[in-house]
């Protein structure tokens, strides 16, 4: 956990659960703590600087939204994923996904649409710098906006828990020779669909747009263990 963890700052007055909690899910996210890593109270209150009663609160906040999983008589450890995990999500995504967008046809804003079009000349830089770092963030905003153009509350967290789980995969599939291109004119072609209202085809895009991502992330992690297993 050495270099992992650093003493957290406090800001907008957040409890300290809260703050313990958001730290330790970027680090997963983020791939700063691998999966099947043991989370020791202690060890985490000294790398943060809090006592271990936020960090025991911020470890059972990560265990009810998948993050971390607790062994009887061992502890908390960091969940791993399996295949059958990462299909099961994708497969909820595929239709919240195709929801948000059918939804924000119907009920976007001026302003959301003009918020997306910025996005979109934004992530084409990104694709002609090939900045994979910067398109994930960008990309993450661009959906958040399409869910709140939907203007369903209760979406939008859904999607946004769902896109977290599988966070620690997206620059793997984004580094991928082409697929910032793709995924952009995917967007490109969302964005359009958007702005003609047109419900069916804005379902269908987010649809395939996010089947698209999960066919590649699944070629990928089959060629991995392909080659894992030619290995002598």
């Amino acid at each position: 956990m050495a270099g992992a963890l650093h003493p957290i700052k406090l800001v907008d007055h957040k409890p300290l659960r809260e703050l313990v909690f958001e730290t330790l899910r970027e680090a997963i996210i983020s791939g700063k703590l691998k999966p099947g890593q043991r989370l020791m109270e202690v060890q985490v209150a000294e790398a943060l600087g809090v006592s271990r009663t936020p960090v025991r609160e911020a470890i059972r906040m990560l265990e009810l939204e998948g993050f971390v999983v607790m062994m009887p008589r061992k502890g908390a450890y960091v969940a791993d994923i399996s295949i059958k995990d990462i299909t099961s999500v994708f497969e909820i995504r595929r239709a919240l996904e195709g929801l948000a967008a059918e939804l924000a046809a119907e009920r976007a804003s001026p302003e959301h649409l003009e918020r997306l079009e910025r996005l979109l000349v934004e992530l084409a830089d990104c694709v002609e710098r090939e900045d994979v770092a910067r398109f994930v963030e960008l990309d993450t905003k661009f959906h958040e906006t399409v869910y709140e153009a939907s203007r369903n509350e209760r979406l939008a967290p859904i999607l946004s828990l769902l896109r977290e789980q599988i966070q620690r995969f997206r620059t793997r599939t984004l580094s991928n020779p082409g697929r910032m291109r793709v995924a952009h004119d995917e967007h490109r072609a969302l964005v359009e669909a958007l702005a003609d209202r047109d419900a069916e085809r804005a379902r269908q895009l987010a649809s395939e747009h996010i089947e698209s991502a999960e066919n590649l992330l699944m070629a990928l992690i089959q060629a991995e263990e392909q080659g894992a297993g030619a290995q002598p």
